[in-house]
C-alpha cells in the first residue's frame, strides 16, 4: 500500500500536468497570434478553435486533447500494472488538469475531449456506446453541448450496466460525468433560452 501511495504521489500530479497543456490556446496563438479566450465562446476546446480558427486547428486540438487523456490512463495502466484505483484517479486527474490549467491561470476547457481519451482507454465499450449516443444527438440537433451533456449524464449508467466494474472505475465515471455536465452549465442555460450556437462544419 505504501508503494501504491508513493506511486500515486508522483503519477497523479504528472497526469494533472499532462491534462493542463492548453493545446487549443497554443495552436490558435501559433496560427493567428491571438488569444482564443477572447474569441468566440472563449473556450480553449476544439469546438471554439474550429469556429474561430478553422478546421485544421480544430481537428488538431481535438486529437491532442483526446491524446492526453488516453496517454494519462495508458501510463497509469503500464506503471501500476493495471491497478483500477490509480487508473481511475489518473483519468480524473487529466480531466481536472484540462479544466483548471495552471497555464491558463487555473481556468481551462470543458474537458470533453480529455474525458473521451481517458475513458476510451479505461472503459472502451461503455465509452463507444455513449459516443454513438453523442453523435446521434449532435447529428439530429446540431448542438455539440447537448450531445456532451447527455453523454456525460448517461455515461456512468452505461459503465455500470455494461461492465459492472470495481468501485474506483464506477466512482470515477460518475464524478467525471457529473463534472462534464457541470462544466456545461452556461451551455445548458443557452439551450433553455434558444441562444446556443449550432454546430456547422465550416471554417
Amino acid at each position: 500500500m505504501n508503494s501504491l501511495a508513493t506511486t500515486a504521489a508522483w503519477l497523479l500530479p504528472l497526469c494533472f500536468a499532462l491534462g493542463s497543456l492548453p493545446f487549443g490556446a497554443w495552436i490558435v496563438r501559433w496560427k493567428t497570434g491571438q488569444d482564443v479566450t477572447q474569441m468566440g465562446s472563449g473556450n480553449i476546446g476544439a469546438t471554439n478553435v474550429l469556429r474561430t480558427t478553422g478546421k485544421t486547428a480544430g481537428i488538431l486540438t481535438l486529437l491532442l486533447d483526446i491524446g492526453k487523456g488516453l496517454l494519462a490512463v495508458f501510463l497509469a495502466d503500464k506503471i501500476t500494472e493495471g491497478n483500477p484505483l490509480l487508473m481511475s484517479a489518473a483519468a480524473l486527474a487529466v480531466i481536472f488538469g484540462h479544466a483548471f490549467s495552471p497555464f491558463m491561470k487555473f481556468k481551462g476547457g470543458k474537458a470533453v475531449a480529455s474525458f473521451a481519451g481517458a475513458f476510451a482507454y479505461l472503459t472502451p465499450l461503455p465509452f463507444w456506446s455513449i459516443a454513438i449516443l453523442f453523435f446521434v444527438i449532435v447529428a439530429y440537433s446540431r448542438y455539440i453541448s447537448l450531445g456532451s451533456v447527455c453523454g456525460a449524464i448517461f455515461f456512468p449508467f452505461a459503465v455500470w450496466l455494461i461492465l459492472h466494474p470495481s468501485w474506483p472505475i464506477l466512482l470515477a465515471a460518475t464524478i467525471a460525468g457529473l463534472f462534464i455536465a457541470w462544466r456545461h452549465a452556461s451551455n445548458i442555460e443557452r439551450l433553455k433560452n434558444g441562444t446556443e450556437n449550432r454546430f456547422e462544419w465550416r471554417k
